[in-house]
C-alpha cells in the first residue's frame, strides 16, 4: 500500500535595500560616514539574514518516492520445537505523522524481542512529537539504543543473548533510511540491482553454513547477538529493502535474493515469494520477510 504523501512548500524572503548613491567627491571626515553605509550595503540588514537562516524548502510530494510494503512469514523445515524457539517472530510496519513530516517504521524481531524496540521507538521518539531536525539527526541513536535495551532485557531474563536477532528499518520522509539488524536477522538494500548491506558480519562459506544447519537440531549453541545500525539514502538507485530473518539467509546470499524478487513490482508478492523458496530449500531458521519498495 502507498502512504499519502505530505507536502510543504516555503517561499524563500527576498531583501529589497537599496544602497545609498553618493555624488560628487567627499574629502577628509565626510569618509568616516560612507564607510557604514557600504558595510551594510554589502553584507545586507540583520533582519534579512534571520530571514534566511529559517527558511527551508520542501520537496513537493510528486517528488518523493512512494513507499510500499508487503510481508510474509511460514514454518521452517524443522519445527520450532525442535529450533528451540516457542513462538513466532514479530513483524510490524508501522506509519508516523509528525507535522508534516511522514515516517515508516518496519521491523522484523524474534520472539524473545517481541514489541519491546517498538515500544521504545513509539515513547521515546514518536509520542514526543520532535521537530524535524531533531528526527534526522537523532533516529539512528535511538534506534541503537532501542535495541541494546530489548537485548538487554532479553538478558535479564533468561541471562543468555546468543541467538537473539532482529531486524528493523525507519524511512524518514521517503528520502532516508535507518536500518538496524542484530544477530542472524539481516537488512540489504538493492540499488540499481546490487544487493547492500549495512555491516560485514556473518560472511561465511558454503561449507561452514550447511555445516551449521546439519547440527543446529542437537545443539542450542547460536552466533552472537551484535548490533549494527546504518543509515543509508533513499535515491534514484534505491529499488526495495529485505528485513528477513535467519531462515532466509541460511539458504541464500544477498545478490540471491535480490535477484529472485527484483522484478516482483508488488512487494507483498516478492515477500511471499522469498519466504516460500527458503522453505522450500529446507531452512531450519526462522522465515520471515518484510520487503520495502520505491516507485
Amino acid at each position: 500500500m502507498a502512504p499519502n504523501h505530505i507536502s510543504g512548500v516555503f517561499m524563500s524572503a527576498k531583501d529589497k535595500m537599496t544602497p545609498n548613491h553618493i555624488s560628487g567627491v567627499l574629502m577628509g571626515v565626510k569618509d568616516i560616514q560612507i564607510k557604514p553605509n557600504l558595510k551594510r550595503f554589502l553584507m545586507g540588514s540583520g533582519v534579512g539574514r534571520k530571514k534566511k537562516e529559517v527558511t527551508m524548502a520542501k520537496k513537493p510530494s510528486w517528488m518523493m518516492p512512494a513507499v510500499s510494503h508487503g510481508y510474509h512469514t511460514c514454518e521452517s523445515y524443522t519445527s520450532p520445537a525442535t529450533c528451540g524457539d516457542s513462538d513466532s517472530d514479530f513483524v510490524v510496519a508501522q506509519r508516523e505523522q509528525i507535522e508534516e513530516l511522514e515516517l515508516w517504521f518496519f521491523g522484523v524481531f524474534d520472539a524473545r524481542v517481541g514489541d519491546r524496540v517498538t515500544k521504545y521507538m513509539q515513547s521515546h521518539l514518536f509520542d514526543k512529537k520532535p521537530k524535524e531536525s531533531h528526527i534526522r539527526g537523532k533516529s539512528k541513536e535511538t534506534m541503537r539504543k532501542a535495541f541494546l535495551g530489548a537485548r538487554s532485557k532479553v538478558r535479564e531474563a533468561s541471562e543468555e543473548t546468543n541467538g537473539v536477532g532482529s531486524v528493523s528499518a525507519m524511512v524518514i520522509e521517503g528520502e532516508k533510511l535507518v536500518l538496524a539488524n542484530m544477530g542472524d536477522y539481516r537488512a540489504v538494500v538493492c540499488k540499481d540491482g546490487s544487493a547492500h548491506q549495512i555491516g560485514t558480519k556473518n560472511k561465511q562459506s558454503t561449507k561452514k553454513i550447511w555445516s551449521h544447519r546439519l547440527f543446529r537440531a542437537k545443539t542450542k549453541t547460536c552466533k552472537s547477538s551484535d548490533l549494527v545500525v546504518g543509515v543509508e539514502r533513499v535515491d534514484p538507485d534505491t529499488e526495495f529493502v529485505i528485513l528477513a530473518s535467519n531462515g532466509i539467509w541460511e539458504v541464500m546470499k544477498n545478490q540471491e535474493a535480490v535477484n529472485l524478487i527484483r522484478r516482483i513490482e508488488n512487494p507483498q508478492m516478492a515477500s511471499e515469494y522469498l519466504a516460500e523458496e527458503a522453505s522450500n530449500r529446507m531452512s531450519r531458521g526462522s522465515i520471515s520477510c518484510l520487503v520495502i519498495r520505491f516507485d
